[in-house]
């Protein structure tokens, strides 16, 4: 929006040009979206208190979460309200890509509420069914791999590690592989929130290689000299990825151990699904798969732990499932189990960067 009127700002204020470039604009809203999140916050956890919005909890989980069952759940409210506000305030508003990835944004978000809702009007953990929640996130991603395919979306794959290698999917080959995409990324996001930061602090992570990869593709002489697919407009998503990362930093303040404040369904679901979208749209989908590897691992270990319970009539794999769930019965402090998950995402987040230049 700001767009509309920096010819006329840059008259009278000459310094606005700055405005102009990509790199300022992301770095400004990840700086006014960290301080904005950081104190509506606190405001909004007092509102929820006084009105009895919040969540109970799952029920397999360690006894220490018990205490965790008069904290509210509304941290992804905030977190989507002002990065939303601000991407309509910075981004230039004549890309396409900018209003899918908040259409993205918004229909996950939605999903996500009505679980939530449900959830604080039963002050249980009863919300969405799994089907239900499925059924919904398929259909918004059907929807916007559809859109990206009829603007000429390429749905060749770039092998990581290698020069030239492409595994060309065809129309409908990608239009699945889009949708499984954005709905695991979804899930698997949601299903790494139980621990204080865990999961906000892997996504601050992702999206700073995800910033990289929109900036590097967007950009005609770099993708060119880097050997990967050069995406018209996708340079401009690093503002709207800034300001979410400035946003969810600021909810870590509040969402560090002991959290004072939870991200819910409304966040969980909708920054996942953004992270797993923004990988088709910058073209690095192998390479996102390489940054997110805490989240796949996360999700893997409750699938492996559904499906050899099944099989074996009842028997465990891990002590409980998702994997955080796991090490806490092994006996590791909260605390440690997060900053080590931080840190193999780090890991991984290096690796995913090096792809683009290891080939």
């Amino acid at each position: 929006m700001i767009h509309f009127i920096l010819d006329y700002l840059k008259q009278i204020f000459s310094p606005a040009n700055v405005f102009y470039y990509i790199t300022f604009r992301t770095i400004f809203g990840f700086v006014v979206s960290f301080i904005l999140t950081a104190l509506i916050t606190p405001i909004l956890v007092k509102f929820a208190r006084e009105r009895s919005l919040i969540q109970g909890i799952r029920e397999y989980v360690p006894e220490g979460h018990l205490a965790k069952s008069n904290i509210p759940s509304v941290g992804g409210f905030v977190i989507l309200s002002v990065s939303l506000l601000l991407t309509l305030l910075l981004s230039k508003l004549d890309n396409i890509l900018v209003w899918l990835y908040i259409f993205c944004v918004l229909s996950f978000g939605f999903i996500g509420a009505l679980d939530d809702l449900r959830k604080f009007k039963t002050r249980s953990y009863d919300g969405l069914t799994e089907k239900q929640k499925l059924l919904l996130q398929f259909l918004v991603s059907l929807v916007l791999v559809s859109v990206l395919l009829i603007l000429g979306h390429k749905t060749a794959i770039h092998i990581p590690f290698s020069k030239d290698w492409l595994l060309e999917l065809g129309y409908f080959g990608y239009l699945l592989f889009g949708c499984f995409v954005v709905v695991g990324s979804s899930n698997a996001t949601n299903l790494t929130d139980g621990l204080d930061g865990l999961a906000v602090g892997n996504i601050i992570i992702i999206l700073g290689v995800l910033i990289v990869f929109c900036y590097l593709a967007g950009t005609l002489p770099v993708s060119k000299y880097l050997g990967i697919f050069f995406v018209h407009g996708v340079a401009e998503l690093s503002v709207s990825l800034g300001i979410l990362a400035g946003a969810c930093l600021g909810f870590l303040w509040h969402n560090c151990y002991p959290a004072s404040s939870f991200m819910g369904d409304t966040g969980a679901l909708a920054i996942g699904a953004a992270l797993g979208f923004v990988s088709l749209l910058c073209k690095q989908e192998l390479p996102f798969a390489i940054a997110s590897g805490i989240l796949i691992i996360e999700a893997l270990s409750v699938l492996i732990q559904r499906y050899y319970f099944k099989l074996t009539k009842g028997k465990r794999f891990f002590r409980m499932a998702p994997l955080h769930h796991h090490f806490e019965l092994l006996g590791w402090s909260e605390p440690k189990i997060i900053i080590r998950f931080w840190i193999i995402s780090v890991i991984c987040a290096v690796i995913a960067l090096s792809t683009l230049k290891i080939r």
